[in-house]
This record gives structure tokens, sequence and C-alpha cells, in this order.
């Protein structure tokens, strides 16, 4: 051996010494001879490799001797000494270790002389010094006793250190493991702040080897313990029988109601004999109140509960003076196009229908006369207690303007009135508030040729009428427009007299003939056979000429007139006047003959 391996030989004597001690006698190798014969200096500078079938024998040797730990070995240690930022372990063995005081901040009360547990992480590092790691150590127990209590069904206690997307965290034997917010009971948690910062039981319900994740639920444990009451509720519900709930949730079809375990659902239609439009305007989450069971299937899984039956029927503590005819005041529920239905007390409706609210015959929608929310007054038409059906008029409170009629609308008066509505053959007039009128196509101008109502007059206008005819019984009144103004035909008749002729317009042209616009506003037709011009061709739409009135009827207010005629009866006066010019002629001549006959005859006589 060289002379610098020989001034280590003090500590490998030593540790030849323990060696011969305590090991057994190894049949392949004495550690005496191999640390006698190895070369350190070599070996620590890299000359010689080291040869690793020695040197694992070498471990082998060593095995079984005191002291010797293996590396990830989780072993007990001891606290022999405490600094400012170190934990020194003694875990028996050829030297102490050294853990970062960080590793137990969870321990503040840690002393010398305690016993933890350590994960031996290296024997020995460049400095040949004994790493170890508590918290390495208590990872690794804790997930042996997660997993065990995972197989076992073990209750684990957590500590909850704070909220997460969709639950919480929590700590259980040192692993941060997930408690999902369905988890944490069997009713639904709106405020998960309130577990934060709480030590729970808990059972783990699953576990992720490949992630390490680890989730637990208290709510597993909860219902455990529910589903034996649960089975005790269940054998003990009959129909009719009435339990104290607690509102677990609300939604726009019916509360849940907590029986204790078993869950029923109030259906919106049985928590009130009001109409609602949400059941939260009843009830609220958490809530108790009672309730009695209605109905439910055979395995009792679907329970169906109601609210209101646990009060009398409105219609049976409604009013039993009351009676048809009599008026009364109630609240609009519920708008339709054919009517309201109005609350007179809790749970009893009646309904107005539309032809109800006014004496007009002009029918409208609900919606012109009431809205939701609104208090009227009304009177009963029927009442059927029986049934459960009301019915109520608001008109009836009013006086019905067809009383007086004759009085107000005789035949012959002339009023103003709001156009309502209009059809293809007239426009409906509303004189008052229950008093219509029909203004037939025909009645509304003397003059225009009116193709529809609307060409006239549109809806919300108003228009100046004349009472035509009165027929009280089936409350009709038939009115004229044109009546309220001077028939302009009385004047016309003079004007467009036969064969008079006049200067008009070809407004509009069809196979059958044309339109003639005159200056007054008149209009006349004038067939297709008497467009013809004088100089050939036919008259076409905007040409202006003279026309002959050929008909005319004030009662049809109708005016035929002709173009074609004018220069024919022309021609047809030319040719008469031509002929008796040629007749006067001829007499003329005959008559010189015969005078000179005459005179020839005299003078033969005289000679």
């Amino acid at each position: 051996m060289s002379e610098e391996a020989k001034k280590t030989t003090p500590e490998v004597e030593n540790t030849q010494e323990t060696v011969q001690e305590t090991t057994a006698v190894v049949e392949t190798v004495n550690p005496k001879e191999f640390l006698a014969s190895f070369d350190w200096h070599k070996y620590e500078e890299g000359i010689e490799a080291v040869d690793e079938k020695k040197l694992a024998e070498f471990e082998k040797a060593l095995e079984g001797t005191v002291g010797f730990v293996n590396e990830r070995d989780v072993i007990e240690g001891t606290v022999i000494r405490l600094t400012d930022r170190d934990v020194i372990i003694d875990i028996n063995s050829k030297s102490e270790g050294v853990i970062s005081l960080n590793e137990f901040r969870y321990n503040p009360s840690l002393a010398e002389g305690d016993t933890v547990e350590v994960l031996v992480d290296k024997r020995e590092d460049s400095s040949g010094q004994l790493v170890l790691s508590h918290r390495k150590a208590r990872v690794i127990k804790a997930w042996d006793r997660v997993n065990n209590a995972h197989e076992t069904g073990e209750i684990v206690n957590g500590f909850v250190k704070c909220r997460t997307r969709g639950g919480m965290i929590v700590d259980v034997f040192g692993i941060e493991a997930f408690l999902p917010g369905s988890q944490i009971d069997v009713k639904p948690i709106r405020d998960y702040d309130q577990f934060v910062e709480k030590t729970m039981e808990f059972k783990v319900v699953k576990i992720n080897h490949e992630f390490k994740n680890v989730v637990v639920s208290p709510k597993a444990l909860i219902e455990a313990d529910l589903e034996i009451q649960k089975k005790e509720i269940i054998g003990q519900l009959e129909k009719g029988q009435v339990l104290e709930g607690v509102v677990k949730n609300i939604t726009s079809y019916g509360v849940f109601v907590d029986l204790g375990g078993v869950d029923g659902l109030v259906h919106i239609t049985d928590l009130s004999w009001s109409r609602i439009n949400h059941p939260n305007e009843i009830v609220e989450l958490d809530q108790k109140l009672n309730v009695v069971i209605l109905d439910f299937d055979d395995n009792k899984s679907r329970i169906q509960l109601g609210l209101k039956q646990l009060s009398k029927h409105p219609w049976e503590a409604l009013d039993t003076d009351l009676k048809i005819g009599d008026n009364i005041k109630g609240k609009v529920v519920v708008l339709a196009d054919y009517g309201a239905f109005i609350e007179v007390s809790e749970g009893v409706e009646g309904l107005i229908h539309v032809s109800e609210m006014s004496w007009s015959t002009h029918l409208r929608s609900a919606q012109d006369f009431v809205k939701v929310g609104d208090v009227v007054e009304a009177q009963i038409l029927t009442l059927d207690r029986e049934e459960r059906k009301m019915s109520l008029g608001m008109k009836q409170l009013h006086p019905d303007p067809w009383t007086d009629i004759t009085t107000k609308y005789p035949v012959g008066s002339k009023h103003s009135g709001t156009v309502r509505n209009y059809t293809n053959f007239g426009v409906f007039v509303e004189l008052e508030e229950g008093i219509d009128g029909l203004v037939y196509i025909s009645d509304l101008s003397w003059v225009k040729k009116i193709k529809h109502p609307s060409d006239f007059v549109t809806v919300g206008d108003t228009l100046e009428v004349e009472v035509l005819e009165l027929d009280v019984e089936n409350r009709k009144l038939n009115l004229g427009h044109k009546q309220t103004q001077d028939n302009p035909w009385d004047a016309h008749e003079a004007t467009y007299a036969i064969d008079s002729i006049h200067e008009g317009t070809v407004s509009e042209k069809t196979d059958k003939g044309a339109t003639i616009a005159f200056a007054d506003g008149v209009e006349g037709f004038a067939p297709s056979r008497y467009l013809d011009k004088e100089e050939g061709g036919k008259l076409a739409k905007g040409d202006t000429a003279q026309f002959k009135v050929l008909e005319f009827s004030k009662e049809y207010r109708r005016v035929v007139v002709s173009h074609t005629s004018i220069f024919k009866e022309e021609e047809k006066r030319n040719v008469k006047t031509a002929s008796k010019k040629s007749a006067d002629a001829e007499k003329t001549t005959l008559g010189d003959i015969s005078g000179l006959a005459a005179l020839k005859k005299k003078m033969e006589e005289g000679k």
C-alpha cells in the first residue's frame, strides 16, 4: 500500500474493526481483505474504476450490521439537537442526519428527544453526510394510510385548507386531497367558505395512482346514515300523511323537500290555491314546512307532496252571500286575447270575456281594456259553486248606450265618428263606446269610384256620417258619409245633358273602353268602339279630346261618352245636306222645263 494510502488508514482501520466485530463470515469475500487491498486514492482521483461486482459484494456483506440502512427506507429517528435552520436526527447509524427545520412547520412544538419518521434519501452525499427527509417520509406513510383507508372504508380526519374551483382542498395525513362541491353534503351547498379551516370527517372515495390524486367525501358518510333513516321513513309512508320537511331545491316547476333522507316534490300547482309564476313566491331555500303526501310510486322512490292541501279550498271559504248581480272587486292575474281572469279572493278566480268588457259590438283584445295587476270592479254574471266557476262583466256597470239610441242618433242626424275597422264592403265607424255603425263603400263618395275603403280612409280617422238606417232590435246602424255633403250630380245632370259635348282626358284604358276625366271631377266611360279618331287609330291614355254625352244616370252616377260619335254625326249631317241640295237642284231643273213648255204652248196658241 502507498504512503498516501497509509495516511488514511486510521479511518479505514476503524471501519475494519467495526466490520470485524459485527459482520458474519461470508464465503465469497472478506471485507477486511477487500478494504486492505482497495486503493482509495485511485478511486477518489478517478484513476482506477471501481469493480462494481466487488462493490456489490461489499454491500451485501454489510447487510445486517449495526447502523446499516438502505436508501429509500423509512425509519424512526430521534431529535438530538435543534438549530435555527436545521434538525439533527440520530437513526443509530454511523452518522447523524440533518433535516431542514421547514419540514417541521406543521409541528411547532418539536423538541429534543422527540421521535420522528424519516426517509433515508442518501447514505452519503459528496461530503460523506447522511441525507434524510421527514417530508418524504410523511408522504410515503400518508399514501400508505390513504390507500388503506380507501380499501377498508376507514373514516379519516382532514383539515379544509382553502377553496378551489369546483370544491375545496383538504389536508389528509399531509396529502392534499380534493373535495368536490357536490360531495360536501346531501343538500346543495351555496357557501363553501363556512367549511374553510375546519377539521371534518371524510371517506376516501377515489384514488388516481397515476396522477397522485385523492378524492374525499363527507357526503358518503352522511348518505350511509341517511340510508338507514330512509328505509325507516319509506316503510312508514302513507297517502294523506303530514310530514315536516326542509326545502332542498327550488325549480321553475316545483320544490324539492327533504323529509329526512327522502326527497319529495311539491309541484308548482300544489303550492298555493292562487296562481303563481314561480315557486320562490311561496317558499325559500332551507325553509321548514309541513307537507302532505299526495301519492308515490310502487317502490316509493318518487313521492308527490302538496302544500296547499293543508288549507281549506278557497271556494269553500267564499262568502256564501255572494250571488249573481253583485258587484265585486278583484285583481287581474292572467290576460288572454279572449278575456281576463280576475282573482276576487285568494284562490278564487272569475273570467271576464272580452265581449263583457265593453258595450261595443266591435270586438277587440282584452289587453285594450286591462293589464295584469290592475284592480277592477265587475258584476257577477254566473256563479257555480259546485263546478267552481264564475263569469264576470265590466260593461254591466255602465248604462247600455242602446237604451236611448233613437233619441241620440235618429235617422237623418249627422255625427262625427272614429274609423275602427274596414272590410271589402265598407267601414265600421264608432260614434261612442258601444255604438258602432257601418258605412257601405257606395256611401263614401258621390264622385270617386272606390275599389277598397282603405283607398279612402285609414283606421283612426275621424269621419263625418249621417244616420241612414237604425235597427234597435239587432243593434245595427247604417251610416253614410257622402250624405253629409251636397250631391254634385244634381248640378251635373244639367251640365252633362244628352248630346252635350265636353273636353276630357283619357285617365285609364282597358280592353272594354276608357275612363274619361273631366275638369269638374266627373268621370265618364267611353266604350272602346267610341275611341276611334277621325284621322284613324284610337285615343290613348293621356290624350285630351272632345266627348259627346250619350247616357247620363244620376242614380248610378254613370256618364257614357263618345269621341267617335262627334265626327261620325258630322259626316252624317254633311251627307244629308248634300243629298238635300241635289234634290233641290233636280226639282229646279224640272220646274224650269215645265215652265218653258207652258210658255211655248202659250206662244203657239197666241200665234
